[in-house]
């Protein structure tokens, strides 16, 4: 790696994280209060790991651009990336595997923000690179089970609601708690 500052790269499947949310958490489509908090992903990744971020946020947008969403992107500080394709093309995992692949040519670390596992083999090639750092963010019970076997390779992983903190209130979940951090006021 070279002597210039090194980037972290925000990569955010947007539709996975909202399903996700959704279908495994709430049971209804969420409103917008209940979702994360974007900007927050970008604050915690350039203070995790104390360097600049750049966040690219993929969007399908084969049937309709959501321009206010796109602008709300843009002041936040992401850098939009809508794509389209036909409808047996899953766009956005095809279009994060590729930059993925390219950012294996760069000196720069990753966070990746989705719970998919069509992304361990790119993430598992970026981790052979022991000067790269490499982190997922997601809800830990939701990610796929593959990346388990990759936090042995080095993957670092952080949870959106409790180590992120990129929602506004408490989430109804249901998570096994670590003894050191269970406090019983929480359910009394």
């Amino acid at each position: 790696m070279s002597d210039e500052p090194v980037l972290t790269y925000v990569l955010v499947d947007g539709e996975n994280i909202d399903a996700t949310l959704g279908t495994s958490i709430l049971g209804r489509r969420p409103q917008p209060d209940e979702r994360p908090r974007w900007d927050r992903l970008l604050a915690f990744a350039r203070e995790t790991w104390e360097q600049d971020v750049r966040g690219l946020f993929f969007l399908n947008a084969t049937t309709t651009m959501p321009m206010s969403f796109i602008q709300a992107l843009n002041a936040l500080g992401f850098t939009p990336v809508p794509l389209s394709g036909d409808s047996d093309v899953k766009v956005v995992d095809v279009a994060i595997q590729r930059t993925l692949r390219a950012i294996k040519e760069r000196d720069a670390d990753v966070m990746l923000v989705s719970h998919d596992g069509d992304f361990l083999e790119e993430l598992e090639a970026l981790l052979d690179d022991d000067d790269r750092r490499v982190g997922l963010m997601a809800f830990r019970e939701f990610r796929n089970s593959g990346f388990t076997a990759l936090e042995d390779d080095g993957l670092e992983s952080f949870d959106l609601e409790y180590d992120v903190k990129a929602f506004t209130s408490p989430l109804p979940r249901i998570r096994v708690i670590p003894i050191e951090q269970f406090d019983p006021s929480q359910f009394l």
